[in-house]
């Protein structure tokens, strides 16, 4: 097994195709359903240059939205959680949409026999719950279930709907979004990046294996890791990791080409001292942006074309392979 060529992590005709192909044919973790609980409660976020929104309608249904007003396309909600029951507006025209989407008032249009409200409501995209977490999808080419695949199994013993949202933190670095995914999902790269994490564990016993739409990662951690030894990333770009009492999410976001967000939650039992989750948040964080400054080293070589592809470890990099190979059946 060979690395992708670096077209695929610079050219932009590339990525243009992954955020048709990849990006608004598959789901996408938003965020706990606590969040949207009451109704006009809503989230907004960006998943690869697409402004999209989950709603609480006032009707106890759960919707979603493209996050864009139909008249000139202007953004209707800030990225970020907020309430706006019964109604939506649109900050540019005051075009007033009703929380279910459809179009009810547009003040000052003028006079246009063609015109009639009912054909303009919000254009509506998919959306699902799975165990107290809510996933968008644009145009899915597979149901939810389908798409998590083995991960239903896999998790089926874990508490998660019994934790609750502690905090949620968004990092950015200047990386394609796909050097930090191979990177994430192997765990060749610890004993050089991670000196801590690496003491942390029993590294000689670490396991990655591609699954049924998702790549686990598994080590005995020691003494004292707040980490519980398991670690999954998700088609295609979210991860969970465990820990003794809670867990965390993250979302993989590409700004452009060469940047990329990373969105966490983290989830503990209520039971768990404040101070042990903010260690535990801290030490995760510490982890995670110790390796955005070999990914950003790593996107610079793609970039000059210094790297030639070269072989993968059959031992710690099959989810690496299985990534690639998943990419490239999407864009097919």
């Amino acid at each position: 097994m060979r690395n992708a060529a670096v077209g695929e992590y610079v050219d932009p005709a590339i990525y243009s195709a992954d955020q048709r192909a990849v990006f608004e044919r598959s789901w996408h973790l938003v965020g706990p359903v606590a969040r949207l609980t009451e109704p006009g409660s809503y989230v907004a976020e960006e998943i690869a240059g697409s402004k999209v929104l989950a709603i609480r309608s006032t009707d106890g249904l759960l919707r979603a939205f493209r996050n864009v007003c139909r008249h000139r396309g202007a953004r209707l909600l800030p990225e970020g959680t907020g309430s706006c029951p019964g109604f939506i507006q649109c900050p540019y025209h005051h075009w007033l949409y009703a929380d279910s989407g459809e179009l009810r008032r547009t003040p000052w249009f003028g006079d246009d026999p063609t015109f009639n409200v009912a054909d303009w409501p919000l254009d509506a995209i998919t959306i699902d719950e799975w165990r107290g977490l809510v996933f968008v999808a644009i145009d899915p080419v597979e149901s939810l279930a389908s798409q998590l695949g083995g991960l239903t199994a896999e998790l089926a013993e874990e508490p998660l709907e019994s934790y609750t949202l502690h905090r949620e933190e968004r990092m950015i670095f200047d990386a394609n979004w796909k050097i930090y995914v191979d990177n994430f999902i192997e765990g060749y790269h610890i004993p050089g990046i991670h000196p801590e994490f690496f003491q942390a564990i029993e590294f000689d016993k670490f396991e990655t294996t591609a699954r049924d739409g998702y790549v686990y990662m598994t080590a005995p951690p020691r003494e004292g890791l707040f980490y519980r030894g398991v670690w999954l990333w998700m088609w295609p770009d979210w991860t969970l990791s465990l820990f003794a009492n809670g867990f965390n999410t993250s979302r993989i976001n590409p700004l452009s080409i060469d940047r990329t967000e990373l969105v966490y939650h983290y989830y503990f039992a209520d039971s768990v001292p404040l101070e042990e989750k903010e260690r535990t948040v801290a030490g995760s964080i510490e982890v995670v942006r110790q390796d955005f400054e070999i990914c950003l080293h790593t996107n610079r070589n793609y970039t000059s074309r210094a790297y030639r592809p070269g072989p993968l470890s059959p031992h710690h990099e099959q989810g690496v392979a299985y990534f690639q190979q998943r990419l490239a059946a999407a864009r097919r």
